[in-house]
């Protein structure tokens, strides 16, 4: 199930403000890098049609100032489906096109105006991308060689006062609605449920939380359960960036590799499966764990602060960051093969 390998020695210092620096310039590198030559000269007006809003038959309101919001300018959003012919790119989120509720425009669409595919989920869940070879031209998704990454959270560098640490008055929690016994979840919940009390919520579990009420219940714990419902590449969640960090609790992981997480975030600032040998060593390193090494995982929050990035309309804009740098002729011949690698 799990590598063994002593967790003590493999929380290592990290520069916090450093570091959170470094990944702020990670994060400018996706946004900004360019061809050999430099930046190009400033662009017009970008157009970015959404076909289909992402689960909902109903777009919210797209006003002309809504990428400059999010530091984007010159970038305007639409969902009206006549400006097919003139917009600079046409976005098509995967779900809509795998249940069906929307179709590809293909006799429609104009010589050259690049596609771009769009998904936050995991390649588990996504299916029937055999339909679309030869498509798409850009990739919008969580991966890091995405060529729109988006990530579901990260760090940013934070000067202002450490916010206190929530009161701690019990062990482990764990949401999930969709609870299956075959994923990999599943199955480690009920390996380590014998030896760690962990309260259970979520549709699953018959006890759901309000939006309101997820993160000041999480925050009385001591530990998160940040257990992805697959593992693949990069697919790093809001279970880690929202119902752990943001909540104030220690992400317990499982997911990708230990490697990936310390991509975004310091490797004291969590503990990963694979770094013990059963289920009960891992009960027995939450549970005996004291009061100093506990802080120890929050060192982060005197430099760093949880950015959530879960709104559709930043993701969007974020085409136009990354446009003027993408390739034109490109196509995702194999769309399928790259996703499911």
């Amino acid at each position: 199930m799990v590598q063994g390998c002593n967790p003590v020695w493999r929380l290592r210092a990290w520069g916090c403000l450093a570091g959170g620096t470094t990944l702020m310039v990670i994060w400018l590198f996706w946004l900004l890098r360019s061809v050999p030559g430099g930046a190009p000269a400033p662009q017009p007006t970008l157009t970015i049609l959404i076909w289909h809003w992402p689960f909902t038959n109903r777009s919210p309101e797209l006003s002309s100032d809504t990428c400059t919001r999010y530091g984007m300018a010159s970038c305007h959003l639409s969902a009206n489906r006549s400006l097919l012919a003139s917009a600079d790119a046409v976005v098509f989120h995967h779900r809509e096109l795998q249940t069906r509720h929307s179709r590809l425009p293909l006799d429609q669409r104009p010589h050259g105006q690049p596609w771009v595919w769009a998904t936050m989920e995991s390649p588990s869940n996504t299916h029937g991308l055999r339909h679309f070879r030869g498509i798409f031209n850009w990739v919008l998704s969580y991966r890091r060689d995405s060529d729109i990454f988006v990530p579901y959270g990260r760090l940013e560098p934070f000067s202002g006062p450490t916010p206190p640490l929530p009161a701690k008055s019990r062990m482990a929690a764990w949401v999930v609605s969709n609870f299956q016994e075959r994923q990999q979840r599943a199955k480690l919940y009920r390996q380590l449920a014998p030896h760690l009390k962990v309260d259970v919520f979520g549709r699953a579990s018959g006890r759901p939380l309000c939006p309101n009420c997820l993160l000041p219940t999480v925050a009385r714990y001591r530990f998160y359960l940040s257990f992805e419902n697959s593992q693949h590449r990069d697919y790093i969640t809001e279970k880690f960036w929202r119902n752990a960090l943001a909540a104030g609790a220690v992400p317990v992981v499982l997911g990708p590799p230990r490697t990936t997480y310390e991509a975004f975030v310091p490797p004291d600032a969590f503990i990963h499966v694979d770094d013990f040998s059963s289920a009960r060593e891992l009960a027995v390193f939450l549970v005996s764990m004291n009061e100093s090494r506990y802080r120890g995982f929050f060192a982060w929050r005197d430099r760093l602060r949880v950015r959530l990035l879960n709104d559709w309309r930043e993701r969007f804009c974020t085409i136009c960051a990354r446009y003027p740098y993408l390739p034109r002729s490109q196509v995702y011949e194999d769309l399928e093969s790259w996703f499911q690698a």
